[in-house]
């Protein structure tokens, strides 16, 4: 990409939260990097990866509470690499899911600033992972739905989900930020016509010391107790090999809790 920058900046997938889960180039990235903008859930072990020399500054905009428009965020980028700095934007999850990544391409395009992006591993995977089960079974669940509730619920975005369409019975859904509402989306996808008998789980913190957990089904799904953000819903056939793991029922324990009672056996 032609430039007159000396510096680049590159666009992290920080993972769920576990600093193990960062690939290996994130953590070279970070141990080089002079500039660090984060997200509000990058976890601190994460950050604590990043060099000396780095200035690391929070960029978060979590709960409507925005202490920095996105346009901020894009100058700070722009003109950090114009200064000849090596740049992180380090992202929660993946930059690619519901991470604004388009947004902040254009604008490092637009004003001809290098950049690169190194994925990461995305909330839905870990979540099914930390519940040892799977998001596709060839024999029951051929396709994954990744939708937000965040948006699908918006007041600005009225019937951006078109529920009819999406709830096929050999879907697994995965609802990033799906809120506390799960009264209202057991009903849309009860009226689209799935059955009640689906597995569901509510996963929270996935893969950090703090995950917890609920194991339940599409026509119990109102009776969800909420749980610390970040969560994330996860609905399918598939999901039925986490009950079978698990056994049904809420399983709200964290890892620490866990490996104490291995530790009892």
């Amino acid at each position: 990409m032609p430039s007159s920058c000396t510096g680049k900046v590159y666009l992290v997938g920080a993972g769920p939260g576990d600093p193990e889960l960062l690939t290996v180039k994130a953590q070279n990235l970070l141990r080089r990097a002079d500039v660090v903008l984060h997200d509000d859930l990058v976890s601190q072990a994460i950050l604590m990866l990043a060099g000396p020399q780095a200035t690391v500054v929070n960029v978060g905009k979590r709960c409507g509470a925005k202490g920095i428009t996105q346009a901020e965020i894009n100058a700070r980028m722009i003109d950090s690499a114009r200064r000849g700095l090596q740049v992180v934007r380090l992202k929660s999850g993946d930059p690619a899911i519901f991470g604004r990544l388009a947004e902040e391409l254009d604008a490092l395009e637009a004003m001809r600033v290098p950049f690169e992006v190194i994925p990461g591993i995305t909330a839905g995977l870990a979540a099914a992972a930390s519940l040892c089960t799977s998001l596709t079974d060839r024999r029951k669940s051929s396709r994954v739905v990744i939708v937000t509730g965040h948006q699908a619920h918006s007041r600005r975005v009225q019937n951006t989900l078109d529920w009819q369409a999406l709830a096929r019975a050999d879907a697994t859904f995965v609802i990033y930020m799906p809120g506390h509402d799960f009264a209202a989306l057991r009903r849309e996808l009860l009226a689209a016509g799935l059955s009640g008998e689906i597995p569901a789980a509510i996963v929270s913190r996935a893969t950090t010391p703090d995950q917890r957990q609920q194991l339940t089904t599409l026509a119990e799904l109102d009776k969800l107790a909420p749980m610390e953000s970040p969560s994330l819903l996860l609905i399918g056939w598939s999901v039925d090999r986490a009950s079978r793991s698990s056994g049904a029922g809420d399983t709200s324990v964290t890892l620490d809790e866990a490996e104490l009672l291995l530790s009892s056996l």
